[in-house]
């Protein structure tokens, strides 16, 4: 077909044609949030599996949301949760539902399906799903493309500043100071300290299971007035008691018998200087290894230890359904001392490939414990450690992590004796009693939106940055994600706002 361009009736034809073409494509292209809920409970229905072909998709979050982008009427979406009955559906469908999809549970057709006089013996499917790791299972010389998510909490249940004695400060100043440091306590016990880290990035692993990682984008979510750490904490407290010494001098500043600082001024310029928004990377491939790790089967890992029968036993508790497949539900808890965790194992009765872990510390259990509050004031104690993974076939039909949750609670507490020394003959003195207690929680997440085998070679390639740049954002922004996989923030991110 020949078109004459030097035609200007025809070329303006032809510009309108491309338009209302272009047009309708964008009309039809569309970016939709859906929730999913139980069709009897009316309950969200969190980490089902969303797919819009067969390697790619989403999952739901916690509150049963997902998102997906660039879909047409008529794409079609699978979606398959383990308990649920599988579900096809159009997006013009989702529209008709109102954006809400209620899933039906599988049980009446279990009973149909399975029939046997005797209950599943535990033991001897765990059993099964040990000799079956390395035919289900394969770690090394991948390339994962990962979203990851850290969500952190620090709540102070108590914060006490208080000038217990000093050489040279009149009374008047003493009672302002104390006052000034109590209203410091007050607005940084209500300022609950929150922050959300999200990444996008390739993540490589060799035959050895070392890591590279490539980042593509990242952001932060933070209100940075109130983003505190203990020593933040400490910075602000010692500001305030600057003020009321002479500022003419600089100071020493002890700790116990330890000196921090040799010339604290109130005189001195802060450095104003913005410091770089970058992430480094050793860092972030550190915890995202470490996650990826935690669902990985080798020898000692944290996956594989939960199947070790002489650390922990199991309990058949009932059977599920998930793609035309039945579902083992084992109970597992510690028959060792040595053993922390109790939780869920999902194995299926096909492959019995493990496609889903549920764990948390069993009664009694903990972390890291540090108690040093008579000697030093410091204690610590690692109290709550929870999390859930899931599996899914790759293209070489091995299951990979698909979705990773990593929950850590800690509970902290620090006393600190501080003092203040005039760098003056008369070497004046400020004692200064420093007490905070509180809680850090941080959660992890990371989703897997494909898996492909790479050789050593495509591995050594790989090059990797020391550090990445990352996007300060005061409120949640869903166009930076714009046709990302991502996780679906929750509500509490959605709200989330800072002061610039």
């Amino acid at each position: 077909m020949f078109v004459d361009t030097s035609n200007p009736s025809i070329m303006k034809h032809l510009i309108s044609f491309l338009f209302i073409v272009l047009g309708s494509v964008s009309v039809y292209s569309q970016n939709i949030t859906v929730k999913l809920i139980d069709a009897n409970t009316k309950k969200p229905i969190p980490y089902a599996n969303i797919k819009t072909g067969d390697y790619s998709g989403v999952i739901s979050n916690e509150e049963g949301y997902f998102t997906l982008h660039d879909v047409e009427n008529d794409t079609q979406i699978t979606i398959s949760c383990l308990g649920y009955k599988n579900k096809n559906i159009t997006v013009k469908d989702i529209k008709s539902l109102n954006f809400s999809i209620a899933l039906e549970e599988s049980i009446n057709e279990l009973n149909t399906v399975y029939i046997s006089a005797e209950k599943p013996n535990a033991d001897y499917i765990v059993s099964k799903a040990r000799q079956n790791l390395s035919k289900n299972y394969d770690s090394k010389l991948y390339k994962h493309k990962v979203f990851s998510r850290e969500t952190a909490y620090m709540d102070f249940n108590t914060l006490n500043f208080d000038i217990e004695k000093t050489s040279h400060v009149k009374k008047q100043q003493l009672e302002s100071a104390n006052k000034s440091l109590d209203s410091l306590s007050k607005a940084i016990i209500n300022s609950k300290t929150k922050h959300f880290k999200d990444f996008k990035a390739d993540l490589y692993m060799d035959d050895s299971l070392k890591t590279k990682l490539v980042v593509q984008k990242a952001t932060e979510l933070i209100d940075q007035k109130n983003n505190l750490s203990i020593e933040d904490v400490q910075k602000r407290a010692q500001d305030v008691i600057l003020k009321y010494l002479d500022t003419t001098l600089t100071y020493k500043l002890k700790t116990g018998l330890f000196k921090i600082e040799d010339s604290l001024s109130l005189n001195e310029k802060e450095d104003k200087e913005t410091p770089e928004n970058e992430y480094n990377i050793k860092n972030l491939k550190e915890q995202t290894t470490s996650l990826l790790k935690r669902a990985q089967f080798y020898n000692n890992s944290f996956a594989s230890e939960i199947l070790d029968a002489d650390l922990y036993e199991y309990s058949f508790q009932d059977i599920s359904y998930f793609n035309d497949d039945l579902i083992y539900v084992i109970n597992y808890k510690p028959r060792r001392s040595k053993a922390k965790y109790t939780g869920k194992l999902f194995i299926a009765d096909s492959t019995y490939a493990i496609t889903k872990v549920d764990f948390k510390y069993a009664d009694g259990k903990r972390g890291q414990k540090v108690n040093l509050k008579l000697i030093l004031g410091v204690k610590y104690i690692e109290n709550m450690r929870r999390g859930t993974i899931i599996y899914q076939k790759d293209s070489v039909n091995k299951y990979q992590p698909q979705y990773i949750k990593f929950e850590e609670g800690r509970y902290f507490y620090v006393s600190r004796p501080l003092k203040f020394i005039e760098n003056s003959p008369e070497k004046n003195k400020t004692s200064f009693d420093f007490t905070i207690e509180g809680d850090i929680l941080t959660k992890q997440e990371l989703l897997l939106t494909g898996n492909s085998k790479i050789s050593l070679d495509d591995f050594k390639k790989v090059a990797e940055d020391k550090n990445v740049p990352y996007v300060t954002l005061h409120s949640y922004d869903a166009s930076v994600w714009k046709q990302d996989q991502t996780l679906e923030p929750s509500t509490e991110m959605k709200e989330f706002k800072s002061e610039e």
